[in-house]
């Protein structure tokens, strides 16, 4: 928990939350929206960096036009002192330009990286999906996942609620192959309406059965709020040959509430007698 990761929204004002709530150290992912392109994304991703965090944009290729684009968003991002992006396909129905999904993303920024040094991003995270995803097959998405890992550093999973299920999803991929650094995305604290819905869009609605057990039946996942206490204290369980490198935390637009928790939770545990975390 003090050295996790956080992700938020490309919103006005999100970097002075970020500032205001989250520790200076900590990397800040910012996400991309197909209604509102990457400028968003971009902006936010350039004051965070002004304000001396750790920014790390996502790279929404299905938003990214052509090697002309990406060069010049490569090099804005180079000259904001961001050297940390995550790319993934995007969530739009069709490519804007030339680009259909992450691998045809890397693959140009491999190429530019040997023929335009100067912008060339020396960290680069790309998505593991545990639970599936909703378009595309197991056995495709594994293949994607070893295509990008000769192109990216590290892997962040999709939001989920069952631990045992990201350990056998990382035992699985390490079994493939893979061999880069893995965080667990965990959810922050959340109205629990909110999370279902969220969950629902993103193709995670299988461990909601998870969310439907706590606390006595499934009208719960309806009100009140969702804490991942549980979920970090099992993950934290999850031993060898899993070796989960952190936690990628999921604001979900409340960047207070997710610092307020994480310092209760912090407390908490110094409290119990743990060293860290």
């Amino acid at each position: 928990m003090r050295r996790c990761r956080y992700e938020v929204l490309p919103l006005a004002g999100t970097d002075e939350q970020v500032e205001q709530h989250l520790p200076p150290t900590s990397p800040v992912t910012v996400t991309a929206s197909p209604r509102h392109g990457l400028e968003p994304t971009l902006e936010v991703t350039e004051a965070l960096a002004r304000r001396g965090f750790s920014a790390v944009p996502h790279l929404a290729a299905r938003l990214v036009h052509d090697a002309a684009h990406l060069a010049d968003i490569l090099q804005r991002l180079d000259e904001a002192g961001v050297s940390d992006v995550f790319v993934v396909a995007g969530d739009g129905r069709a490519p804007v330009g030339d680009f259909a999904d992450s691998v045809q993303l890397l693959a140009a920024m491999s190429r530019l990286r040997r023929t335009d040094p100067p912008a060339e991003p020396t960290r680069i995270g790309v998505a593991g999906y545990p639970e599936g995803h909703p378009l595309i097959s197991d056995d495709d998405l594994s293949q994607a996942l070893l295509a990008k890992q000769a192109l990216s550093t590290y892997v962040v999973t999709q939001m989920c609620f069952e631990p045992a299920v990201v350990g056998r999803w990382v035992d699985r991929a390490r079994r493939l192959g893979l061999r880069l650094p893995v965080y667990a995305g965990v959810p922050g604290p959340v109205e629990r309406l909110r999370l279902l819905r969220v969950a629902g869009r993103i193709g995670v609605g299988g461990s909601l059965r998870v969310l439907r057990k706590q606390r006595g039946g499934a009208t719960l996942v309806r009100t009140g709020s969702y804490r991942p206490d549980r979920l970090l204290e099992d993950l934290a369980a999850l031993g060898p040959p899993t070796h989960l490198s952190g936690l990628h935390v999921y604001t979900l637009g409340d960047v207070a509430g997710t610092a307020r928790w994480r310092r209760e939770l912090l407390d908490r545990l110094t409290a119990g007698g743990a060293s860290g975390g």
